[in-house]
């Protein structure tokens, strides 16, 4: 992140004793990115984070390839791959490339487990549901529509007051999410410009360290490979942390959308940035002012890249037939765009409802049986006139 945050208790200066009232050393950690040459924060524990009990491999499959998909244009209701499970073992994985993975979920149960990516950042987005996202940084309430940005290595839980109706939108990168480079100043401050600013974002506030010897399940994802990691001490153990790392939240209601005087592309709509993909989100908005402007967007051929759009909530106002929890994938060298109609219909409207997440890869996409099992086999006809 681009600011600084400290919790808690902090020694003066970096590596020094660091003493408990007993005469006993507090336990610092440093979490740091690319090496030692980017952002990093410090945490102090109670106890050794390194003390394992036990190692053990751990079996969880979210969807298998796809083999012999068509590059085509795709709509499915990803609703229809829902299972049972916790806020990690619900996942089933729609669409991955060596990038980003993405995942949807409903969350149907709780887990005392721990969890942790190791190799990739994860954006999780609470399409419905409120909770706690809890971690060794301490506690972020979280509502409905909120974007969680939790680096990767975080050892956390997913905590919802109720979980008879708990759907997520999870992407999952192997490079750091970040701010957008152009929503910033050369100093990280984000500029007057950018379309949310640091009031928007919230950060973990630390509770008090639960120094607890035991047995505590972590389950640890490297890749697509799980290990179970049964920890001597809880890893909530912090007197307290400072730095640039830690998990942050964002509400996509929070996000103040450009307008323009005839219709801007979806880059403009942009939220976050990684290696290869990035991630834009379409919010209610006034529609554009020329006198003779066509609000729908024209029809286009993403030459460079696989273009992903998780609907959220209201009425998109290129395509009928749309519901929250729906997906769509329109893939490189495939033109497309509104539906018949859409693009007569749209003309003289002045604003639009619409919440969606987009996610746009820079190299193509593979897709799992879920697509299969979950597509609607007449998307591809949709574009035919009557």
């Amino acid at each position: 992140m681009p600011f600084y945050v400290k919790q808690g208790q902090i020694p003066t200066k970096r590596h020094i004793a660091f003493e408990k009232d007993n005469g006993e050393l507090y336990r610092e950690e440093l979490f740091s990115t690319h090496g030692f040459s980017n952002i990093y924060s410090n945490k102090y524990h109670h106890n050794m984070p390194t003390k394992a009990i036990d190692v053990q491999p751990y079996s969880l499959s979210h969807g298998e390839q796809w083999q012999d998909s068509l590059i085509q244009n795709y709509k499915l209701d990803s609703r229809q791959a829902d299972c049972q499970g916790n806020f990690f073992s619900a996942r089933n994985k729609i669409f991955f490339n060596n990038d980003v993975a993405m995942y949807t979920a409903k969350v149907t149960e709780d887990t005392n487990e721990f969890y942790r990516n190791a190799y990739a950042d994860e954006v999780v987005f609470i399409h419905e549901g409120e909770g706690q996202l809890l971690s060794e940084y301490g506690v972020i309430e979280t509502n409905k529509w909120d974007y969680l940005i939790i680096p990767r290595g975080t050892t956390y839980q997913l905590k919802f007051t109720d979980y008879q109706n708990v759907r997520l939108f999870v992407i999952e990168s192997s490079s750091m999410v970040e701010v957008p480079k152009h929503f910033r100043n050369e100093y990280g401050q984000m500029l007057e410009s950018a379309p949310y600013c640091e009031r928007d974002i919230r950060t973990p506030t630390l509770v008090d360290a639960v120094v607890e010897k035991g047995e505590f399940p972590l389950m640890c994802k490297f890749g697509e490979r799980y290990q179970k990691m049964t920890l001597q001490w809880h890893p909530f153990d912090l007197v307290g942390w400072d730095g640039c790392v830690y998990p942050w939240a964002f509400n996509i209601s929070e996000y103040a959308p450009k307008v323009g005087k005839i219709h801007l592309p979806p880059s403009e709509h942009l939220v976050f940035t990684a290696h290869n993909f990035v991630i834009c989100n379409f919010v209610p908005r006034p529609y554009d002012f020329h006198p003779k402007s066509i609000p729908a967007p024209y029809y286009h051929n993403n030459i460079d890249s696989d273009e992903v759009l998780y609907y959220v909530d209201g009425d998109f106002m290129s395509r009928t037939g749309i519901e929250a929890g729906y997906m769509t994938l329109h893939q490189k060298g495939v033109p497309h765009g509104p539906q018949p109609g859409r693009t007569e219909a749209s003309i003289g409207k002045t604003e639009t409802y619409e919440y969606a997440v987009m996610v746009d890869t820079f190299a193509p996409l593979n897709l799992t049986t879920h697509v299969k099992n979950c597509m609607s086999n007449d998307y591809n006809r949709s574009w035919l006139e009557n």
